[in-house]
């Protein structure tokens, strides 16, 4: 190397390490989006009730003695030990007496009071809702139906701060408010790949987004269902750290295990000499 080019080169160098890697930063290259490209990200989404979602229903109306037969005596439900759209991560119950669970079977119904049977698997709640003020309003004037979802759970795995199963009371959830419950992800994830794993009657859906592409906002996976699972890949980084780690330990170990049995030999070697 010429002796002339080596400031050059150091100075290379220099900007080379201080430069930020592209694949930390998300939603590259928004500020420079367009109106059009804007509005081509809007998403019209609601989540469907699926089998095993535990739902609680209640019945009210101007006529609170009609409409009693529908509601189920008060009990109480406790969830599991979860985060929710108000972080809570404690056990504690949170279905007041006024809503009764329910249990969707694997066909999608469930047994109401009064009205027998109902198949409402595979509907949105406002669809669940006007299904069952329809049925019971033959009963009841003018019944108000209420449904919230008691065991919507989505679970972050990989390279976040606090992996884990989230509960939620709100089921209008996306990848960004999932990855936001499980406290972002580490500077060793992987942004530009990270993996959707969702369940569809039996068959397994997967999906990666790029968290840093735009195009994550017109993904038709960017709001989560039930059961969904996300996982964060480590990068590159990450997984020669972690073998590098492991080389290293088992290098000492051996070196450890052999200047052990050394000392050994030369403290009998000593002891029999004398």
């Amino acid at each position: 190397m010429d002796i002339k080019s080596i400031p050059f080169f150091f100075i290379l160098l220099i900007v080379c390490a201080c430069s930020t890697p592209k694949d930390i930063t998300y939603f590259q290259q928004l500020q420079e989006a367009s109106q059009a490209q804007l509005d081509s990200m809007y998403i019209k989404y609601s989540a469907k009730i699926c089998p095993d979602d535990l739902l609680g229903i209640a019945v009210s109306g101007q006529n609170l003695a009609g409409v009693a037969p529908f509601n189920l005596p008060a009990v109480s439900f406790m969830t599991p030990s979860s985060v929710t759209a108000g972080a809570r991560r404690d056990a504690q119950p949170i279905t007041p007496s006024s809503l009764q669970p329910y249990l969707v079977d694997e066909d999608g119904y469930i047994q109401f009071p009064v009205i027998g049977r109902v198949k409402i698997g595979g509907l949105t709640k406002v669809e669940a809702i006007k299904l069952l003020e329809g049925k019971i309003s033959e009963h009841v004037k003018e019944p108000i139906v209420t449904i919230q979802n008691l065991n919507f759970k989505v679970s972050v795995l990989g390279e976040v701060n606090q992996p884990g199963p989230f509960f939620l009371t709100n089921e209008r959830i996306s990848i960004l408010d999932a990855l936001s419950l499980a406290g972002d992800l580490t500077i060793y994830g992987k942004r530009t790949n990270v993996l959707l794993i969702r369940d569809n009657n039996g068959k397994k859906e997967f999906h990666y987004f790029d968290l840093t592409s735009t195009d994550v906002f017109k993904s038709p996976y960017f709001y989560l269902q039930q059961n969904d699972v996300v996982y964060v890949e480590p990068n590159d980084a990450r997984k020669k750290n972690t073998t590098y780690n492991q080389t290293s330990q088992y290098n000492v170990s051996v070196v450890s295990t052999i200047l052990s049995a050394v000392s050994i030999l030369v403290a009998l070697l000593i002891s029999l000499n004398k």
